[in-house]
């Protein structure tokens, strides 16, 4: 086994160590989830960590941590009787994110469960974490299914296996600690809230700092356990130091005081549920507990609240979390006073990692702040400063049009790609995968993971005297097993191809247009897709973002997305086919989807009309879906955008039928009311 980096040799990062130490202090504070660009130490800190945390007391034996004074009534391996147990390291489980719902929640022998009628489980990560920390790195990619298993284990402290009539269910309470880069997508709101604590990192700007990281990463890879011989004294310091703030910490005190700041910062700031009330209160108690105090003090409601509300104050994946420290301020003067004066010998903080108790922790170098998209905007040229108007002011000097705001964003229609995929599991399309409903069975391709009972059955029932079958028991082979095929839907690559040329900025058109694209934008997030951004004006087309699972990147270009001049529609077109196939060799299985935002005018250069027609012809002849969003407006309206869907080999829609309540959907939905109404009439 590897030896760890160190805990105490991390350089920086303080609201990080701080975060992790008090969950190693109160594990109830709910875990950690830690954002941050990639490169700054996100996973070392996390494994460092778990050289940190107190052994536990197990049954001998119990694969599933079953503790001996209180074990599992309900523990597979179970009954236990109560007794002494034995001592061993807290474990810290990885959870992979292509990991497979058996590896995750545990696996049943069917073969033996048919064959001989017994209930031979194997257990899985769950089972393993239980009592101990599940990490899961880069969690905003795992799969959907995975991430309602999570919760569920998560809400209920229990796993359960379910699986043709047999039962299992274990104990499963672990700490949760995940890590992620936003630039690769968020993560789910149900998920995002089971996370205690969230904390943004970003790699120090301060040239000493960073020599000094580099420093202590070479000695290390030079020599692990010479390097971590060198900070064994620093790390054991810190280990008393938990196993102190846990003994204390039945003793630490939650005044009212202190609960009417908890109660008033989150009505302030108005966090959904109840769920952030509950974690302040139990940080600020782990903070006091840290700092060696009995009582919870204002400046430990105002860590508290840095930690713990950030990420439950995103309204939708464009909001960038952060917290406004000045109104937390405010809140917590306008809502201070103590109910009774702590006890003076009780301030024991001192130093140590992750800062002093409940003190906020050093200011962190210039750019460690939450991250607000910067480094995901950071090449997008200046645009001016808004007018009152909500145009962007054109730079001086510029050729280009000014840059409009989008509009609010709206509920759009269902765009899917026709036929049966088998891309990764998502929301939009049809496809085959690992949940939905049966449709038929087939030979299992390696290990059996949902089985199809019915057809097992009947694969087996004609061999049954070859197999000289004597007793009740269905006599089955490996050769009988039948695997389900399930159909489900799929998450697909959205890409925006949106034409930016003069043509769309006139009647302020491009406020509108902006918005229809970010309401397809939240579209793709909510139904886990992956997107990217195409714009064509003047001569050519640019990838303003490739594919990518961050839906804030795309918004973020979509915002600054400047106008004017031609309108070079095949050299859009013929970008998107580029863009695509070199996609397509990255992540053959998932399909694409093909956005057209255009009025379907075409200039500049020699015949643009046909250029255009022979590229739409192009991605066709390939079996792109495609849908055109028509910008045509006024009262004089020539077709374009239908022609150019046409030759696509796709839909076209207007802006007003891409709502999802258009008028022209209330219109068909009335008819279809009148319709059986006049039915209703003619029978009666």
């Amino acid at each position: 086994m590897s030896t760890p980096y160190p805990f105490t040799a991390l350089v920086g990062q303080d609201d990080l160590r701080l975060a992790l130490l008090l969950n190693a202090v109160s594990p109830a504070v709910g875990g950690v989830l830690v954002r941050g660009e990639k490169g700054t130490a996100k996973s070392t800190a996390v494994r460092a960590l778990s050289a940190l945390v107190p052994e536990v007391e197990v049954v001998a034996g119990c694969r599933f941590s079953c503790a001996p004074g209180a074990p599992d009534p309900a523990c597979p391996d179970g009954p236990h009787e109560t007794g002494p147990g034995i001592s061993r390291a807290a474990r810290m489980v990885e959870l992979p994110v292509g990991a497979s719902e058996d590896r995750l929640v545990g696996a049943l022998d069917i073969e033996r469960a048919l064959a001989e009628g017994v209930k031979a489980f194997e257990p899985g990560l769950l089972a393993d974490a239980h009592r101990g920390i599940l990490y899961v790195d880069e969690v905003n990619l795992l799969h959907d299914h995975l991430v309602d298993l999570l919760l569920d284990a998560a809400a209920m402290g229990a796993s359960y296996v379910e699986r043709e009539g047999v039962s299992v269910r274990h104990a499963a309470r672990f700490l949760l600690v995940g890590t992620m880069n936003p630039e690769e997508g968020e993560l789910r709101p149900q998920l995002l809230d089971r996370f205690g604590l969230t904390v943004e990192v970003a790699a120090s700007r301060e040239p000493d700092q960073r020599v000094e990281v580099v420093k202590r990463r070479l000695a290390y890879d030079d020599d692990p356990e010479g390097f971590a011989g060198k900070w064994e004294q620093e790390e054991s310091a810190v280990r008393a130091r938990i196993i102190a703030a846990r003994e204390l910490l039945p003793s630490v005190r939650l005044g009212d005081a202190a609960l009417r700041q908890i109660a008033a910062t989150c009505a302030a700031f108005e966090v959904d549920g109840m769920r952030a009330d509950i974690v302040m209160a139990r940080t600020a108690t782990a903070l006091a507990a840290w700092a060696g105090r009995t009582d919870v003090l204002a400046e430990d409601v105002r860590q508290a609240a840095l930690l713990a509300l950030p990420h439950r104050r995103r309204r939708n994946p464009f909001d960038a979390p952060g917290l406004d420290e000045d109104k937390l301020d405010d809140t917590l003067e306008e809502f201070g006073g103590q109910d009774d004066e702590p006890d003076p010998d009780g301030d024991g903080g001192g130093d140590g990692p992750g800062g002093g108790g409940g003190q906020p922790p050093q200011d962190a170098p210039e750019g460690s702040g939450p991250d607000t998209g910067g480094d995901q905007a950071a090449d997008i040229p200046a645009q001016g400063e808004p007018s009152e108007s909500g145009e962007r002011k054109a730079p001086a000097g510029g050729g280009e049009q000014a840059a409009a705001r989008a509009c609010e964003p709206f509920r759009t229609k269902m765009l899917s790609v026709p036929g049966l995929g088998e891309g990764a599991a998502g929301r939009r399309s049809r496809a085959r995968t690992e949940h939905g409903r049966t449709t038929g069975a087939r030979r299992p391709r390696g290990a059996l993971t949902k089985l199809h009972l019915a057809a097992t059955v009947q694969a087996a029932a004609p061999h049954q005297r070859a197999r000289g079958r004597s007793g009740p028991g269905l006599v089955v082979r490996r050769d009988d097993l039948r695997q389900a095929t399930r159909e489900g839907r799929e998450g697909n690559l959205v890409l925006f191809v949106v034409d930016a040329s003069g043509s769309m900025a006139a009647r302020q058109r491009m406020s509108a247009v902006k918005g229809a694209v970010l309401s397809l934008l939240l579209d793709a997030y909510q139904r886990r897709d992956k997107v990217g951004l195409v714009t064509f004006r003047g001569s050519s087309a640019d990838v303003a973002l490739p594919p990518t699972s961050s839906v804030d990147a795309a918004a973020v270009r979509l915002e600054s997305l400047p106008t004017g001049g031609r309108t070079p529609l095949s050299a859009g077109l013929l970008k998107a086919h580029d863009v695509l196939r070199v996609e397509r060799l990255r992540d053959p299985a998932r399909r694409p989807l093909v956005v057209v935002v255009t009025d379907g005018r075409a200039t500049g250069g020699p015949e643009p009309v046909a250029l255009a027609g022979r590229a739409a012809r192009l991605l066709a002849a390939e079996g792109t879906a495609s849908v055109v969003v028509d910008c045509e407006s006024g009262p004089v309206r020539l077709g374009l955008a239908g022609q150019l869907a046409g030759e696509l080999g796709g839909t076209a829609v207007t802006l007003d039928e891409l709502r999802a309540d258009s008028i022209a959907g209330l219109v068909k939905e009335v008819r279809g009311m009148h319709s059986q109404y006049s039915n209703v009439k003619r029978v009666a």
